[in-house]
């Protein structure tokens, strides 16, 4: 059985921890979905993790609904979050839905999750409207990474974070099914999560959040780049990997592969 947005509401009713991983592709997406993780983001952050990029900005409407397709096509009990990628909702609200509706209708995804707070309220509105299931994005937005100056903590002055606080009430009553708070100081995101009926998943927020989420390539230590602070590496499969790569070369150049063992 799928885990829907009644589950979702159900979790947060109940007290109960949402979990929300990233996925790109069907080994990944697989093993997270048998790990029984709730939710599956195919998160824009493939731009970085998969494409190499340094920003999530590259990435496009048509390379998100290949790798949500994939992430579907390969799992049987996750929702299916996409992220809306930079500039496939912003230009209009028509757009945006229309954009919306590929990710659920062309790829397969169960919902869109959308940067932004106030600026989005008729985006948010209008998806929802046209019965595609939303999950907001506000405190540290990617998307906007160019306008913040870096990937810094959003919500230090109280300026920054009353305004953080409405978008998030603003993208409820908008009829948001979940919000997503990124790198916000742990108290800021308490106060949301104790003042929103919808769920509040935190990546860099603390551990007050109705549920976390992390990209997959950071918890298996994979991206080299750089580690952010909130990460939690619960393995080192990059140095596993590159040692398995070093032993096979060896042993090929040794003349040690193919043996008998694995000869016809």
């Amino acid at each position: 059985m799928r885990f829907t947005v009644t589950d979702l509401l159900n979790k947060k009713q109940q007290k109960q921890k949402i979990t929300m991983l990233t996925a790109y592709d069907y080994p990944f997406a697989h093993l997270v979905d048998e790990a029984g993780i709730d939710m599956i983001l195919v998160g824009d952050s493939l731009s970085m993790v998969v494409q190499g990029n340094d920003t999530t900005l590259p990435v496009t409407m048509k390379e998100m609904i290949y790798h949500t397709k994939i992430v579907a096509r390969s799992t049987k009990r996750a929702m299916i979050v996409a992220d809306m990628p930079f500039m496939s909702y912003q230009i209009r609200v028509d757009k945006a839905v229309e954009n919306a509706g590929r990710l659920i209708k062309e790829a397969g995804a169960h919902a869109v999750k959308i940067e932004g707070g106030r600026e989005i309220l008729q985006h948010v509105k209008a998806i929802t409207e046209a019965e595609i299931p939303v999950v907001g994005h506000i405190g540290l937005t990617p998307q906007a990474v160019l306008r913040m100056g870096g990937y810094k903590l959003q919500g230090k002055t109280d300026e920054q974070a009353n305004r953080i606080k409405d978008d998030a009430l603003i993208l409820q009553e908008a009829g948001a099914i979940a919000v997503v708070l990124e790198v916000i100081p742990s108290k800021l995101a308490k106060e949301i999560t104790e003042t929103l009926q919808i769920p509040t998943i935190g990546i860099g927020a603390g551990p007050y959040c109705d549920g976390q989420v992390l990209v997959i390539h950071d918890l298996l230590g994979l991206f080299e780049k750089f580690t952010p602070k909130f990460v939690k590496k619960y393995a080192n499969i990059r140095g596993d990997i590159l040692q398995a790569l070093k032993q096979y070369k060896e042993e090929v150049e040794r003349g040690e592969f193919p043996d008998k063992e694995h000869s016809f």
